[in-house]
């Protein structure tokens, strides 16, 4: 395939021509009624009319060449299918009336996916969609390049969506790994790169690329929802035993260092196992008060 690069080309003020056709026309009309009063039947009237056919064809075509650009669009010229340029000065602009002129919007537009159902890393399937932000760059890539460059945009980026959705697990399982809940910043300049690299043959530059929607398929929904909750519970029961037995080794020294109890080995072993009990308990513990011998 021939790649087509976008190139300018120069136009012709509007606004001037305009002028000159819309008063030369009224001229013209009245010229030739003229004549056709002062000399009629004669055989010159015959070149009178097609003078004046040829010159109303000539006012028609000096019209049909005439064509508006707004701001922030472009117009793509092609003669009989051969791309002459792309004109970016927005007004009223002239050029052959025998170009064709494709209007190319260049403002920035933006899109949500749908939700793709697509199995993570694990393999676990989940629900994804994302918000792109893009913007033509090359109009000729746009218009020559690929059909229906609006279309081609929305089918690539959710083929972009799928191949970065299945390269990240769902969830961090180690330290340092990446994954698709928790690293939203390097998730998006990943699903950027994948889209633009997609897009790029079509003149279109990504400028944002977001997801809008990450959640597991409803099917398996539940189960990892009961999976985050135990390794919350998991996570939250290993921080406390670390500061229960941290506490519990502070307060056996300190009694020792302050002289206040010397116990034995048994006897500390109780003591340890009574203050894990109770500050490792997720309930308030109820203490019984010994009023006897500590032995």
């Amino acid at each position: 395939m021939t790649e087509i690069r976008e190139r300018e080309v120069k136009s012709g003020n509007g606004i001037p021509i305009l002028l000159l056709v819309l008063a030369l026309g009224p001229i013209a009309v009245i010229a030739f009624v003229r004549f056709m009063m002062t000399s009629p039947g004669t055989s010159g009237s015959i070149f009178a009319i097609v003078g004046i056919a040829i010159a109303a064809l000539a006012w028609i075509l000096t019209l049909s060449g005439l064509y508006k650009v707004e701001p922030n669009q472009s117009a793509v010229l092609s003669l009989f299918g051969k791309y002459v340029g792309t004109v970016r000065t927005p007004g009223l602009r002239f050029n052959n009336p025998f170009y064709t002129k494709k209007k190319v919007s260049l403002r920035v537009r933006n899109f949500e996916s749908g939700k793709l159902k697509v199995n993570e890393l694990d393999g676990s399937p989940i629900e994804i969609a994302a918000i792109v932000v893009w913007e033509v760059n090359d109009s000729a890539e746009a218009v020559f390049n690929v059909d229906r460059y609006e279309d081609f945009v929305q089918i690539q980026s959710e083929a972009a969506i799928r191949t970065m959705a299945s390269a990240y697990p769902y969830d961090q399982h180690e330290d340092g790994q990446i994954s698709l809940r928790s690293h939203p910043k390097e998730i998006s300049d990943r699903l950027q790169h994948e889209i633009q690299e997609r897009l790029a043959k079509a003149g279109i530059h990504v400028i944002e690329a977001r997801i809008s929607h990450l959640a597991y398929s409803p099917e398996i929904a539940q189960a990892m929802l009961q999976r985050q909750q135990a390794g919350a519970i998991i996570a939250a029961r290993t921080k406390i035993v670390e500061g229960a037995v941290g506490m519990v080794e502070m307060a056996l020294q300190e009694l020792k260092d302050k002289g206040v109890v010397d116990l034995d080995p048994e006897r500390r072993a109780t003591m340890v196992s009574n203050l894990l009990v109770v500050l490792c308990s997720d309930r308030a513990t109820q203490p019984v008060v010994n009023t006897g011998s500590l032995y």
